[in-house]
């Protein structure tokens, strides 16, 4: 494999999790020094803590998640509504603070937001977790713009239907109602793997794609379009 992060220094928070293990390791492959953070960033201090620990890093890929409640919309309780934004919205706003002055120092840097397309496409029983991932993308595009012209380009990936075992563990995936379920809403036809998504984020973290500001890029097979 072409190294194509070579000399970059990555970022992963939540890397136990979500996607956070075939992320370190695509992006490790292709020549990145990743630093793997497991901590939780729900509590105040801890994304600061994160950052400081990580040292001086060009790219932040927040890979933030939690499993998704599927609570009757009416039945959402403050707790829920709370706990669920702490783990999904909160840190990011923590972790840009942390990590932007550095990057404006240094004149370029990148950070990347692993959401879902959740936010793309109305679910049953998701009130809480669409808004939550809902508001990490209009976080990102408007956080993109403004920070653009610092060369700091800031997107996300809405993803769906992507192999990893906090949403689709394999219990789920060997369910014959959820092969049913594959074919008949995405077009795919499959899960997209945890490779290919990592692939393309690896692709978002270099050089090439330094011409996206504020972009929500879905990576569902094509469950998000209409």
């Amino acid at each position: 494999m072409t190294p194509t992060l070579q000399g970059k220094r990555i970022l992963v928070t939540q890397a136990d999790a979500f996607m956070g293990p075939p992320l370190c390791e695509v992006l490790a492959a292709h020549g990145a020094q990743v630093v793997a953070s497991d901590a939780d960033l729900s509590a105040p201090g801890a994304a600061e803590s994160v950052v400081a620990s990580a040292g001086a890093v060009d790219v932040l890929v927040a890979n933030l998640a939690l499993p998704a409640p599927s609570t009757p919309a009416v039945d959402v309780t403050e707790d829920e509504w709370r706990h669920t934004f702490a783990a999904l919205v909160d840190p990011l706003p923590r972790l840009v603070r942390s990590v932007v002055p550095g990057m404006t120092a240094r004149g370029h840097g990148r950070i990347l937001v692993i959401g879902s397309a959740s936010a793309l496409r109305g679910m049953r029983r998701t009130s809480t977790y669409s808004a939550a991932r809902g508001a990490q993308l209009a976080y990102v595009q408007a956080v993109g713009v403004e920070l653009a012209p610092l060369n700091i380009q800031v997107n996300a990936i809405a993803q769906n239907f992507v192999d990893n075992p906090t949403y689709f563990p394999e219990e789920v995936q060997r369910n014959p109602r959820f092969q049913e379920r594959l074919k008949r809403e995405v077009p795919l036809g499959r899960l997209v793997s945890a490779r290919e998504d990592a692939e393309f984020v690896a692709y978002l973290c270099g050089d090439a794609a330094g011409c996206f500001v504020g972009q929500v890029f879905p990576v569902c097979g094509g469950w998000a379009i209409r």
